[in-house]
């Protein structure tokens, strides 16, 4: 069960942190010093003296100690809160140098692709003749085409004479014919 107590020790606790039980050491002091107050002198209220004195020094010192580590604390703390906000500046910089990473990247993706496309209709060219070649076989070719045309037209000039002479040589087989069948009925007549 959970208790008055140990709320006042949990708050004690608390309170009195690392200060080496000081509440107890200062209501000592007190106490002593009371009781120093309402005696008389005499040797031990000298000794009680320099124990308060000594108690008091503690004190001073936890005092001190408390108040070195707290400023100690204040300026970890600055210290942390300037290396928190670098390492914010830091990530910060640091995710603004993967976005301009990741445009390169697709930059360079972009451009070895069109290096290989450019290398591929490299090697579709090359497997091509260059353009004086194809000239010049062009020249050649219509070269030829004349020459062709001009023995075609006189092949065509040659075979419509040989017509004409065919046509010449079946008129007069004929007209021959002809005449000899004209003999023929004339032979037979007479």
């Amino acid at each position: 069960m959970y208790s008055i107590k140990d709320d006042i020790i949990k708050r004690r606790l608390l309170i009195d942190g690392e200060g080496g039980n000081d509440d107890k050491r200062l209501n000592n002091l007190l106490r002593t010093f009371v009781r120093w107050c309402s005696s008389p002198e005499d040797e031990d209220s000298d000794m009680a003296y320099h124990r308060m004195m000594a108690t008091l020094a503690q004190c001073e010192f936890v005092m001190e100690k408390s108040l070195l580590v707290s400023e100690m604390n204040l300026k970890e703390q600055e210290n942390y809160e300037k290396l928190s906000r670098d390492i914010a500046d830091k990530i910060q910089q640091a995710a603004t140098n993967i976005a301009e990473c990741k445009q390169e990247l697709q930059q360079a993706k972009r451009i070895r692709k069109n290096r290989q496309e450019y290398d591929a209709l490299a090697k579709i060219i090359q497997q091509h003749p260059d353009r004086q070649e194809t000239t010049k076989q062009l020249q050649a070719l219509d070269k030829e085409l004349t020459s062709l045309a001009e023995t075609k037209e006189s092949l065509e000039g040659k075979l419509d004479l040989r017509r004409k002479q065919f046509l010449v040589l079946i008129t007069a087989i004929h007209e021959l014919q002809r005449i000899l069948e004209e003999d023929e009925k004339e032979a037979m007549e007479t």
